[in-house]
């Protein structure tokens, strides 16, 4: 009997233990979803507020909130895009064809080059390249396939590009293979 009472008492101690553990772990866990919830808070408060970061302190978050607090753009569900509302692309048209005609007094003239220039175009760019490449969007394929089930669409392994192609709004590259 007194083994069998030793035994119950270890087995209770242990289970006791357990518990402890377990309400620790649910505690920890507790608080970093917390702590995520209070960072993500902050950020959704910054992204409504009306508070503009100092030009002087970050141009980049500076340009953001002014666009953002003016309510002229919001981002966009692709990364690094912004949707332009209509009252900031009527703006953007009348800043534009001013550019554009005090430009063109100069004897220039408008030309259009693809958004898409091929990765060995940008190579040459190297020392310019640096300060972007990581934010350059790579388009590998030419065509979609659904996969084997249909459920999805896949990339086409019969339709990779040989030369892979980088979208770029402006490279001085693409100009010069051009106009050479």
């Amino acid at each position: 009997p007194e083994a069998a009472a030793r035994a119950a008492a270890e087995k209770e101690a242990k289970r006791l233990k357990n518990q402890q553990k377990g309400k620790k772990q649910q505690q920890q866990k507790g608080k970093k979803q917390q702590q995520k919830g209070k960072q993500q808070q902050k950020q959704d408060d910054d992204a409504e507020s009306d508070y503009i970061t100092p030009r002087s302190e970050n141009y980049s978050k500076w340009y953001t909130d002014v666009i953002r607090a003016a309510g002229l753009a919001e981002l966009s569900p692709v990364r690094g895009c912004m949707v332009i509302k209509p009252w900031g692309m009527s703006l953007w048209d009348r800043v534009r064809n001013e550019l554009d005609e005090s430009i063109k007094e100069h004897g220039a003239e408008n030309a259009y080059f693809p958004l898409l220039i091929p990765k060995s175009f940008l190579s040459k760019e190297a020392e310019h390249v640096d300060g972007f490449a990581k934010e350059c969007a790579v388009v590998t394929h030419h065509r979609l396939t659904a996969n084997e089930d249909g459920t999805d669409l896949i990339a086409d392994p019969e339709a990779e590009l040989e030369d892979p192609l980088v979208i770029r709004p402006t490279s001085e590259t693409m100009i010069w293979n051009m106009f050479k």
